[in-house]
């Protein structure tokens, strides 16, 4: 067996990020940049309001002053009036502040009569001018490889970029076997279970930006096997879900075998999620997941995740864990690295009374995965443990 750390290296070293192709602005959320975008223009590109009230010269504006009004500027409203000395113009948030100006005095501070003003005598303080440039400048780039979330996306729409260059969304072949298994709704029989796995990696390569394509079910047999791998064909990463084990009807390295399968590696000293392996079949990577559930979904967080996160031009690394206390005591660890279903709650880590390989109840319920190292010692409350987190949690 080898280490978790080892057996990433090896999934990185079969992988290469993807092209790209252009997308829309309005179709780009939470795909990867994979060119820097350039902003056309300077953010805001003129000096402009930042709340309602009257553009004044910072001379003019003293306790008790009275202005003349010449004018007004709202947003998207261009003025070409120029501000001289005593006179004050009307300006809304986001307009542009005329020339002549360099103070807004707020609206609340300021008593109208007519066409005159007269300031407060507690003037608030100024000058409420946000510069032009202030945000970013022409030529100011949002960085690649960067995931458009609502914050990037906004950015790039304010740079005027209606097209923007994404890494193509990395196509992967989710393939479960057995003959124990049957997909949700179906009826099962007496010794079947239902094909709970692929959905969960389904999911899960959607989060991360990926197009899951869920294959039927293969059965127990070569011929099975190789029909399925036909149907693979075109994905860019192929996941098998359980024939991996050692055992007379774990057929899935021996089918891949005859296609050519070229192992990476085979076995991981960790908890859950032992029996996997790695490798590229037919010149595309392939990785064989654990059959068990809990095994299958802790192996695609460990491995699955910053597999995809490769493809999409992001840097070879494993996901960032952080630190937290724990709220109870755990055990000694065991010579495999542990990936401990806990939650994390206001006074630390819980880590799972239960943790069975079997239950993917308790998996539901977690949080964070407690990433316990080989041979590690007992913990007890307050002491600091690696944690994992979880995606698509609230």
């Amino acid at each position: 067996m080898i280490s978790v750390d080892t057996a990433l290296g090896h999934i990185f070293d079969l992988l290469e990020p993807l092209g790209s192709e252009p997308v829309a602005i309005r179709d780009a959320g939470g795909r990867v940049l994979a060119s820097p975008v350039t902003a056309m223009r300077d953010q805001p590109p003129f000096a402009a309001s930042v709340m309602d009230g009257y553009a004044v010269r910072s001379s003019d504006a003293l306790p008790g002053a009275r202005l003349k009004v010449t004018g007004e500027s709202a947003a998207g409203h261009a003025s070409d009036l120029t501000l001289g000395p005593g006179e004050a113009i009307r300006i809304f948030t986001g307009a542009p502040v005329p020339a002549g100006a360099d103070r807004v005095v707020i609206q609340e501070d300021v008593r109208r009569d007519g066409s005159r003003i007269t300031l407060s005598d507690a003037l608030d303080k100024g000058p409420y001018i946000r510069p032009s440039g202030a945000d970013f400048k022409a030529g100011d780039t949002l960085g690649a490889p960067r995931r458009l979330d609502s914050s990037a996306l906004t950015l790039a729409a304010a740079m005027n970029a209606p097209v923007l260059i994404c890494t193509r969304r990395p196509i992967v072949a989710l393939l479960a076997t057995g003959d124990e298994l049957v997909m949700p709704g179906d009826d099962p029989g007496p010794d079947q279970i239902i094909a709970s796995n692929g959905l969960g990696l389904a999911r899960l390569v959607s989060e991360e930006g990926g197009l899951p394509r869920l294959l039927p079910i293969a059965r127990d047999s070569v011929e099975g096997l190789h029909a399925a791998f036909d149907l693979a064909r075109g994905a860019d990463l192929i996941i098998t879900i359980g024939g991996a084990s050692v055992g007379d009807h774990d057929l899935v390295r021996s089918a891949a075998g005859e296609r050519g399968l070229d192992t990476a590696f085979y076995k991981v000293a960790m908890r859950p999620g032992k029996p996997l392996m790695a490798g590229r079949l037919d010149d595309t990577p392939i990785i064989g997941l654990p059959g068990n559930p809990v095994s299958s979904l802790v192996c695609g967080h460990v491995f699955l995740r910053p597999a995809l996160r490769r493809l999409l031009g992001f840097p070879a690394a494993a996901l960032q864990q952080s630190r937290a206390p724990l709220a109870e005591p755990v055990t000694a660890n065991g010579p495999r690295e542990h990936y401990m279903r806990a939650t994390h709650q206001s006074d630390g880590i819980r880590v799972a009374e239960r943790q069975d390989s079997g239950l993917i109840g308790v998996l539901a319920g977690a949080d964070v995965l407690v990433v316990r190292p080989p041979n590690d010692g007992p913990k007890d409350t307050g002491e600091f443990v690696d944690i994992l987190p979880l995606t698509g949690r609230s």
